[in-house]
């Protein structure tokens, strides 16, 4: 923890607040069998009320900010482990989606904070970098319900969506050595000016792609649509 920016350990205990808080009351549901919609969706709103109150009496301001987003992040992953559980064998694969789409966001502030802890921010949680990424989203969520009220069985196919599973991960893993084999050198956004320390890398995963980190987030997109079925 020593070596972690301050913006790094606050993502990383709020990611886990959150993950604990909700883990706890999601085994409490699956021993108490609790299967009913509403039942389910009041737990979740006042578990996220709680996490949100808990979060807001630990930090302020800026540090609130970045508590928040990955507190809640780590309440997705949870949820995200509760959904394949007990979910309808249509929707139980949208589980794993929500565990990798929140591990992600999470993970590139996590290692932004790593390599470029003075440029770390709340948008280096890439949730809403961009209007394009947002509707692609949202649409993709449409398409999985639409499909799963239509064709149920095309949501079942296990086998296939853990391939996806395993293409994400693949494309994560290529993604974050990227990330830090160029350290200094890596930014979210395209620089259109040369910094006085910047280098080009050529070694590592630079050595087998020139552009590793787009590579590795292809392949976690498609990845994505694979998981889902989509």
């Amino acid at each position: 923890m020593k070596m972690l920016c301050s913006e790094a350990k606050i993502a990383l205990q709020t990611f886990l607040l959150g993950f604990f808080v909700f883990l706890p009351i999601e085994f409490g549901n699956i021993y108490l069998n609790c299967v009913s919609l509403t039942e389910n969706a009041m737990t979740i709103s006042s578990a996220t009320a709680v996490l949100c109150f808990v979060v807001g009496l630990l930090y302020r301001g800026y540090n609130f900010q970045i508590g928040i987003r990955a507190a809640l992040l780590g309440a997705v992953f949870a949820l995200g482990f509760y959904v394949r559980i007990v979910a309808p064998p249509n929707v139980k694969i949208f589980g794993s989606y929500m565990c990798i789409m929140a591990f992600f966001h999470f993970s590139e502030f996590l290692f932004i904070a790593l390599i470029q802890p003075k440029q770390v921010s709340t948008d280096s949680f890439v949730i809403n970098h961009s209007p394009q990424y947002v509707i692609a989203a949202i649409t993709s969520w449409l398409e999985f319900f639409l499909e799963c009220y239509f064709f149920p069985g095309m949501k079942q196919v296990y086998w296939l969506s853990s391939v996806g599973i395993c293409i994400c991960v693949l494309g994560e893993l290529l993604r974050k050595a990227s990330m830090l084999t160029a350290r200094s050198n890596f930014h979210h956004l395209v620089q259109c000016e040369k910094s006085n320390d910047h280098v080009l890398v050529t070694h590592g995963v630079y050595a087998w792609f020139r552009h590793p980190s787009y590579v590795g987030w292809f392949y976690w997109s498609v990845g994505t649509q694979v998981c889902n079925i989509s």
